[in-house]
């Protein structure tokens, strides 16, 4: 529809800024609306963080996923892909550290968010045990891999809300969470409109994050061709940031709402649903399979990934209210081991 590459740079950038502005506005009202199915309907936070509003929120990554498949560009792809999940955990750490006042993952000590976490590190396994041991069966150029890890994650959703609605087994003690109020209040705001109408609002935001998203990532991608910077990096960092952003603002949303269960779900499961894209990349790539032709830095991006996950893991098991520069001690981890990951991945792009 466009072709931003006949564009200059800061024109790009000016439509990247105001793309950006409406998903800012359309991922907040997705927050809220989620929010309010979750309670409207029982089915549980983690539960619908993970379907809908990280399903909603990686509509862009989709699309995304699809046209650089298409075109042949794996790399680009995968890159983008595991890179997102890394940028994710980072976005999640920098919320932590400028909203929240304590260590994100103390205020939020509900045991289905470890399961969430698990299944993530489990995905993410799988993709890397495909790439090292390589495709043994394919049928019409889609691998089994690719149909064993989107099965995965098909079955984690039923394992997540089957989860939540036991009570298997809960924290001793438990945080004070001073943002109750300012949610019920939120929630009488739509106490007057209908189920029915909460999903319809829910699904125009989504479109509208859809649009903003797909643009945002046309936009990455036209911006690393006009740089020297190699696909591999692009995608791992400027593509990934532009698809991240509606995650982003989702999950500032609910911090904000006091829901910093949501918060959380909402990036480990927006994180799941992209490892299950690679069969989406599997699709639409044809010049073989997808994890064939992924290349040495998406695999380093996807180990990155299993570390940064593991690192929020341990600090939703400890549960420790101690902080390093306001932010919880997890998230400056998380944070100092996402940047030397990423120096150290472009050391290598530009050797």
């Amino acid at each position: 529809m466009f072709n931003f590459s006949n564009y200059p740079v800061w024109l790009n950038l000016t439509i990247f800024a105001m793309a950006a502005g409406i998903v800012c506005f359309s991922g907040a009202r997705l927050s809220i609306y989620a929010d309010t199915i979750a309670d409207r309907t029982g089915w549980g936070r983690a539960f619908i963080g993970a379907l809908l509003l990280g399903g909603a929120a990686s509509l862009p990554e989709i699309a995304t996923t699809a046209t650089a498949s298409a075109i042949g560009n794996a790399p680009l792809a995968a890159n983008n892909l595991l890179g997102e999940i890394g940028m994710q955990m980072a976005i999640l750490a920098l919320i932590d550290m400028a909203m929240v006042k304590g260590a994100l993952t103390f205020f939020a000590p509900q045991p289905v968010l470890m399961l969430g976490g698990v299944i993530l590190v489990i995905l993410l396994g799988l993709v890397l045990a495909a790439n090292a041991v390589g495709e043994f069966i394919s049928l019409f150029g889609i691998g089994l891999w690719s149909v064993i890890v989107f099965g995965a994650y098909l079955i984690s959703l039923h394992t997540i809300q089957r989860y939540e609605r036991q009570d298997y087994w809960r924290p001793v003690t438990l945080p004070h969470q001073p943002a109750v109020e300012a949610i019920e209040q939120r929630r009488q705001n739509y106490i007057h409109l209908s189920l029915k109408r909460i999903f319809l609002y829910f699904a125009a935001n989504s479109f509208v994050v859809l649009i903003a998203g797909w643009i945002l990532a046309q936009i990455a991608d036209t911006l690393g061709e006009q740089t020297v910077l190699g696909d591999s990096f692009i995608g791992a960092t400027l593509l990934a940031l532009a698809t991240s952003l509606p995650e982003g603002i989702a999950t500032i949303s609910a911090v904000r709402l006091g829901a910093f269960d949501l918060a959380i779900s909402n990036i480990f499961g927006s994180n799941s649903l992209t490892v299950s894209l690679f069969f989406i990349a599997d699709i639409f790539y044809r010049e073989g399979t997808i994890f064939a032709a992924m290349d040495r830095p998406s695999m380093f991006m996807g180990a990155l990934a299993i570390v940064l996950t593991c690192i929020f893991l341990w600090g939703l098991l400890e549960r420790d209210n101690q902080t390093v520069y306001g932010m919880g001690v997890d998230s400056a981890m998380v944070i100092s081991v996402y940047l030397g990951g990423l120096l150290l991945l472009y050391s290598k792009e530009t050797l």
